[in-house]
């Protein structure tokens, strides 16, 4: 049986009063765009709706592909998940004639959906990522998998295809496991798996004949380990990571011995909960499977805030900070314990900032245009905002390892700011912490750094060269705006969202490759690149913004993924050297002057 194209699916949603049979009372819930809420992957489309009579919301999944007795499948997982009364699953309903789709790709006009609670959640990998220097979130989530293992292990069911896409993070920090597909019920004994999952998660032998409660039992271990060991050493991600799972591949399943990410484990064995799930892991990779040992063995204990570090010290100059202030032979102020630097004389032309400060304080040194050079000792954890704005004259800084926190505006408008070291050890860079700086070219970004803030490096035209490091999840609106000699800037995998104006009038950039695991690619991206004669359109995206490429009048050639439905206003407006564009059956939309002037 062939299936309708998403295209098809959207325009029947959007009636969907009138081409459902049981759930009439339904409506797709429209983005910002005015089009329907969805999410897409190889085998279904899945629509966020909204019950008109209750205001519930619901998830609808339509399918793409055949799977060979889907049907009564889940007409066995619904019977056996009718009485489980638990967070972390989703009731389900399997409706097989219900949806009326208008499709040239079959005979059929009435099509199978999949009715579920609509989750409102991030997926475990993402949310890894947004919190990747939060200790306590980390070791939080650790303990909330524990909870979902010991639940789940016990149980005369199995997911099935546990791993980070299937496993939502929801707002107060429980999880709940989607996406049922491969799911094992006691009905189904006997049956050969309809599908395996990801080589990345099961077990490294499984087959289909493997199909029973325990096909879990690997993934829990596997999973589970690495979460604990992510949130003892958070670093270990980016090291032995990948966007598509998280510490442990197939092949470090298949030859321990090999495997680089296991033995970087051995330095935190000294954590006992570490070691435990360890031997839990070895044990079920030899087993494969965990049938004779007690869930309990998964019981990790609930993370206190207390034992984490509470966050930044803060740089704003305080009411107590200016009582009792100490000021040094060159008239800079400090508090009276002389752990804040908290302004200096606007004369000062060489500075060697105290040691023992722990923080320099907003507009500390703001408008000190006669500063030519500044020494900040190791031990200073935090620079405020505009700490060091519009020094004109300054031409290097070196940042101490100890530096954390570096302030939005800390470094603007120093117009003659040529070089700047940033040691891997710092965890933020604020808003258009660089912005203005139109000679700096000699710049590395920290590996801890998870995202580019808005504006960072904005009118920095003598960049050339910018290298992204693995764990840099978005690149924030005008990140690299205006910068017009950047020819080279590689982006990691680990990156999912780029801001509107993120690259636009990067004049001298010629190509990028975009990876994957880009979500969203916003308004103006590359605007004005005029030198971009090649680029990719990530698989996963939705829509082409408005703006987008215009003004790239180098681009000769784009493939637009299947996955794209809407192209915007003016998107493609001025790349007069446009001569191939593929254009998906699934595109619904092209907004007006989408390909002005393209000739």
């Amino acid at each position: 049986m062939n299936y309708p194209l998403i295209s098809e699916y959207i325009s029947s949603i959007k009636d969907a009063e009138y081409n459902f049979k049981e759930l009439g009372t339904l409506r797709p819930v429209l983005g910002e765009d005015g089009e329907p809420v969805m999410t897409s992957g190889n085998f279904a489309v899945v629509f966020k709706m909204k019950d008109e009579q209750t205001g519930k919301l619901y998830a609808v999944k339509c399918f793409l592909k055949e799977q060979e007795g889907r049907a009564e499948a889940y007409r066995m997982i619904a019977e056996e998940l009718e009485y489980v009364n638990s967070t972390f699953l989703t009731p389900i309903k399997y409706l097989d004639k219900e949806l009326f789709v208008d499709t040239v790709q079959s005979d059929e006009t009435v099509f199978p959906v999949l009715l579920m609670d609509w989750i409102e959640g991030v997926t475990l990998d993402r949310f890894i990522r947004e919190h990747i220097d939060d200790q306590y979130e980390l070791s939080l989530l650790a303990y909330q998998f524990s909870r979902l293992a010991m639940w789940l292990m016990p149980q005369p069911f199995a997911h099935g295809d546990l791993k980070p896409d299937n496993i939502l993070v929801k707002s107060d920090g429980t999880l709940v496991l989607v996406d049922y597909d491969g799911m094992y019920v006691p009905a189904m004994k006997g049956q050969k798996a309809r599908e395996l999952g990801s080589p990345d998660f099961h077990h490294p032998s499984r087959t289909e004949t493997d199909f029973d409660e325990h096909i879990d039992d690997f993934s829990l271990a596997s999973i589970l380990l690495s979460l604990k060991a992510i949130s003892l050493q958070p670093m270990i991600l980016e090291e032995y990571g990948a966007s598509d799972r998280l510490l442990f591949s197939e092949k470090d399943y298949r030859n321990l011995s090999d495997s680089s990410a296991l033995g970087a484990l051995q330095p935190l064995m000294q954590d006992a909960e570490l070691a435990s799930l360890y031997s839990l892991y070895i044990l079920a990779l030899s087993q494969n499977n965990l049938s004779q040992v007690s869930f309990r063995l998964f019981n990790l204990k609930r993370p206190e805030r207390s034992q984490y570090k509470k966050g930044f010290l803060g740089t704003e100059r305080t009411d107590e900070d200016w009582k009792n202030v100490w000021t040094d032979e060159y008239g800079a102020v400090y508090s009276k314990d002389k752990k804040r630097l908290l302004t200096v004389p606007k004369k000062l032309i060489k500075y060697s900032i105290k040691k023992g400060t722990l923080v320099v304080c907003d507009n500390c040194f703001y408008e000190c245009n006669k500063l030519l050079s500044i020494t900040i000792p190791d031990g200073v954890l935090e620079i405020g905002d505009e700490a060091f704005g519009s020094c004109e004259g300054l031409e290097s800084v070196i940042i101490p390892k100890s530096v954390r926190k570096i302030g939005g505006r800390a470094f603007a408008w120093c117009n003659n700011l040529s070089s700047i070291t940033l040691l891997n050890d710092v965890l933020q860079i604020g808003k258009s912490a660089f912005k203005g700086c139109k000679d700096l070219k000699d710049v590395s970004i920290p590996k801890k750094i998870s995202k580019i803030e808005d504006e960072l490096f904005y009118g920095c035209k003598s960049i050339k060269k910018i290298v992204l490091p693995k764990g840099v999840v978005e690149i924030g609106n005008g990140a690299f705006l205006g910068c017009s000699e950047l020819s080279s800037i590689s982006i990691p995998n680990s990156v999912i969202s780029i801001g509107n104006s993120a690259f636009q009038s990067c004049k001298k950039l010629d190509s990028v490759a975009l990876p994957d695991s880009v979500l969203t690619l916003g308004a103006s991206a590359f605007s004005g690149c005029t030198s971009l004669g090649s680029i990719n359109v990530p698989n996963c995206l939705n829509c082409l913004e408005d703006s987008l490429f215009s003004g790239c009048a180098s681009l000769q050639a784009i493939d637009i993924p299947p996955s794209v439905s809407k192209i915007g206003f003016s998107a493609f407006s001025g790349c007069i050297k446009l001569k191939s564009v593929l254009i998906p059956e699934g595109l619904t939309h092209i907004e007006k002057y989408a390909f002005l002037f393209c000739i």
